[in-house]
């Protein structure tokens, strides 16, 4: 039996994974946006840890963190919450919040909890381009497109995980596509199966270490592609670690912070 943290796990993608990892027998922390959200869990709520934290907050998300290192060790978590923004929002310390959500708060809780054994992230086939992302992190200079920065901050997410595989090698970590699913994001007319979405997620976070191979991965429905090849370049991967790192407030790690 293992024990997971998943992120975003009230409905979608997040709520299936919960379903199945507890149903294979594992013990898993779930997670609300706020205590009025615990109510979706309904009798989930009754026999698993629920912790709440709002991920477009630096201050909620750290608070998250101690809560779960509260819980123990555990030996995965899944970063499944994720938002798109029609319009430029930032939050209240200015923080782009789409990339807040999608990319700085899963850097913050992999690196302020008590080393998890595995970390999973969870991506987009719409990462793929975005050359201006790191120019302009924050959208302050482009004219705004919801799409396009959706995309960036799995970009920038995909190679945040890629660095941290590098950074932390005892640490396995994947990143996930888990295609177009038909969920409150990503819409009725999505054609990727909703009920097949969650599944890599989960064999990653409980699976054995040589099962799922080399630290590093970029998957979807259970087989390894290719990343957009910037996510690979070590310049970009630190060049993101080191921004999140400034505007998050978290150091990111060195070979000297390995435990």
């Amino acid at each position: 039996m293992a024990r997971i943290f998943v992120t975003g796990s009230t409905q979608g993608i997040g709520r299936n994974a919960i379903q199945t990892l507890i149903g294979n027998g594992h013990d898993v922390i779930l997670h609300a946006r706020s205590k009025e959200r615990i109510n979706a869990f309904g009798a989930l709520a009754n026999v698993n840890t629920v912790l709440t934290g709002d991920l477009a907050s630096l201050e909620e998300v750290r608070a998250l963190a101690r809560a779960l290192n509260e819980t123990g060790p555990v030996d995965a978590i899944i970063h499944n919450a994720g938002i798109i923004d029609t319009t430029r929002e930032v939050t209240r310390e200015g923080i782009l919040r789409v990339l807040m959500v999608n990319a700085i708060a899963p850097y913050m809780l992999s690196l302020l909890a008590e080393r998890p054994a595995r970390l999973i992230f969870t991506g987009s086939s719409m990462h793929h381009g975005h050359e201006e992302a790191l120019d302009d992190m924050d959208w302050r200079e482009r004219r705004w497109s919801g799409a396009s920065a959706y995309g960036e901050s799995k970009m920038l997410l995909t190679a945040m995980a890629n660095g941290l595989a590098r950074h932390l090698p005892d640490t396995p970590c994947h990143t996930v596509d888990p295609g177009w699913v038909p969920t409150r994001m990503g819409g009725e007319s999505a054609s990727d199966p909703l009920d097949e979405a969650h599944l890599t997620q989960c064999w990653l976070a409980t699976c054995s270490k040589d099962e799922a191979g080399a630290s590093g991965g970029y998957w979807h429905h259970m087989e390894r592609r290719e990343p957009d090849p910037k996510t690979q370049d070590t310049k970009v991967q630190d060049a993101v670690l080191t921004r999140f790192a400034a505007l998050s407030g978290v150091a990111m790690p060195t070979a000297a912070s390995r435990p």
